[in-house]
């Protein structure tokens, strides 16, 4: 078993998200470490998403700000503002790119979620979460997430 492990320098597991990577900052990616990946691992996925949006906003309560896939095994950090790491996937808004939070109403939670897997999908950039996961089932060799905290001040 590996002890695979998603960090970041901006802020600790359960931390405030600082302003910097909100949409009240510059509204870039924060830096992301990645330790421990399996040595079977051919590529990452990356999911961010807030599942504490007000229903009468999105009737899922989920928000995905980033999408990422095909990212090189070989990944250790994922620089602040990577605007060509991987392959950008679709977020809600329909843009291919990392959007920040921006909660509309109370401190919302955000999940970073990184995906060990055994094949690269070898896709064109646009996806969407629900075609990762599906194309991930099976082939998920270890996952791991970090969850930051933000609320508009």
């Amino acid at each position: 078993m590996t002890n695979f492990l998603l960090s970041s320098s901006a802020f600790g597991p359960g931390g405030t998200i600082p302003r910097k990577y909100t949409c009240q900052g510059v509204d870039i990616n924060p830096p992301l470490s990645i330790v421990g990946a399996p040595i079977q691992t051919k590529s990452f996925a990356l999911i961010v998403e807030d599942p504490d949006v007000p229903l009468h906003i999105r009737q899922d309560g989920l928000f995905v700000h980033w999408v990422i896939y095909d990212l090189d095994p070989r990944t250790t950090l994922i620089k602040e503002g990577a605007f060509s790491v991987g392959v950008q996937g679709c977020n809600t808004v329909g843009r291919n790119q990392y959007m920040g939070p921006c909660p509309p109403d109370r401190e919302h939670r955000y999940f970073f979620k990184l995906f060990a897997l055994d094949k690269r999908l070898e896709w064109a950039a646009g996806k969407t979460k629900e075609e990762l996961i599906a194309a991930m089932q099976g082939h998920i060799l270890a996952q791991t997430e970090l969850m930051g905290r933000y609320e508009q001040k």
